[in-house]
């Protein structure tokens, strides 16, 4: 384990940084907390400012940090909050747009080092995308490195303005225990029974009922199974506020989709899967169904979008977002062609074997904060 020994050399005490995150989604929430736990484990003091709920999600006093409860940027008392977990601290680093806008107002007129790490781009439509660009400016601008977890992300924050923007090397903590082989062998009928599809392929996708999600373009690509035989089913798990449109639309169209909601058994949803699918239509960084898909060597179907070509590389078919007829196709050929499928799930866990590791990724994020600390040669 890496030691802070850059610190430690020039005779400063611990080096003490503040983590902020706003409401969180699943994939910042989780980096902030693998991120805290891999600092505590190298000596850094380590406090996280979020909203309670989230420290109840993640646990960041479980991992030995400190936890300071910071209302989500609607509450007009954040930014006052904000400032005054930051005082003291060395470096202060933000995850995400709305959190990183807010802490730039908290340390305004402060020389603390200010590090954002994009986890994704913040979509908006009419005026609010507007709004949305001029955060970002902002945001980039005061920050003293951005760190973008897609090359895209980067190549917006330096169009935005920003002084030193690089790519960064962000993990997820590994992906869900997946089920051994024999457990997943004996599994796999029991799971394809609960949900209806012992004799018939069976399609599943993960994530929350939004429009982003491209579920739309999922159910129109399900006409096409219907002429399929035997008919696939998709199975759906997640929960939001589409529930009932979609749930409208399958019965409606008598299409073969089953919304399950929420599961915590993804992985053994992924066992049971011939096919993955990830429709989505914006914008992915480094979608973390995806990355359980390839470490179960299932073969996935995904759009083309943000950071997942660079994520999922070879081991997944790519096609165009909002694109129905060739999501139908693709997963066709796949279902069509047990060769292609099983070179797919050859190839996913050597493609997760080249993403960063956690431990990588607390490296490099440590660097970054040894660079910006570092105590300068006099002149």
């Amino acid at each position: 384990m890496t030691p802070v020994s850059s610190h430690a050399s020039h005779g400063q005490s611990s080096l003490r940084t503040v983590q902020v995150l706003g409401g969180g989604n699943a994939a910042s929430g989780a980096h902030v907390r693998s991120l805290a736990a891999g600092l505590v484990a190298r000596g850094v003091r380590v406090t996280v400012c979020a909203p309670v709920e989230a420290d109840h999600a993640y646990d960041f006093t479980g991992v030995g940090a400190e936890h300071v409860h910071v209302p989500r940027s609607s509450d007009p008392g954040s930014v006052a909050a904000l400032r005054a977990a930051c005082s003291g601290a060395d470096l202060v680093h933000a995850h995400g747009l709305h959190a990183s806008f807010r802490t730039a107002l908290a340390l305004s007129g402060r020389q603390t080092p200010f590090v954002v790490t994009w986890h994704d781009r913040a979509h908006a439509d009419g005026p609010r995308a507007h709004f949305l660009r001029v955060l970002e400016r902002r945001v980039v601008r005061a920050a003293t490195v951005v760190l973008g977890t897609t090359s895209a992300l980067v190549d917006r924050a330096r169009r935005s303005g920003a002084r030193d923007a690089r790519l960064a090397a962000v993990s997820l903590p590994g992906p869900r225990s997946a089920p051994p082989p024999d457990e997943a062998d004996r599994l796999r009928p029991k799971v394809r029974a609960e949900l209806g599809a012992v004799e018939r392929p069976l399609i599943i996708a993960v994530g929350s009922l939004e429009r982003r999600r491209g579920y739309d373009d999922l159910l129109d690509a399900a006409h096409a199974w219907r002429l399929l035989d035997p008919v696939p089913l998709v199975v759906i798990a997640g929960e939001g506020p589409l529930h009932g449109e979609l749930r409208r639309r399958i019965e409606d169209e008598e299409l073969p989709v089953r919304l399950a909601g929420p599961r915590e058994d993804v992985p053994d949803l992924l066992a049971a899967a011939d096919v993955a699918v990830l429709p989505s239509r914006r914008e992915e960084a480094r979608s973390p169904f995806a990355q359980e898909a390839l470490h179960a060597r299932v073969p996935l179907v995904a759009t083309r979008v943000g950071g997942v070509p660079e994520l999922v590389g070879d081991a997944a078919e790519l096609v165009p977002r909002g694109n129905a007829r060739a999501l139908a196709d693709a997963v066709t050929r796949l279902l069509e062609d047990p060769g292609r499928r099983e070179l797919l799930a050859e190839r996913g866990p050597r493609q997760a074997a080249t993403w960063p590791t956690e431990d990588q990724t607390v490296a490099q994020v440590l660097s970054v904060y040894d660079e910006l600390t570092r105590p300068r040669p006099l002149t």
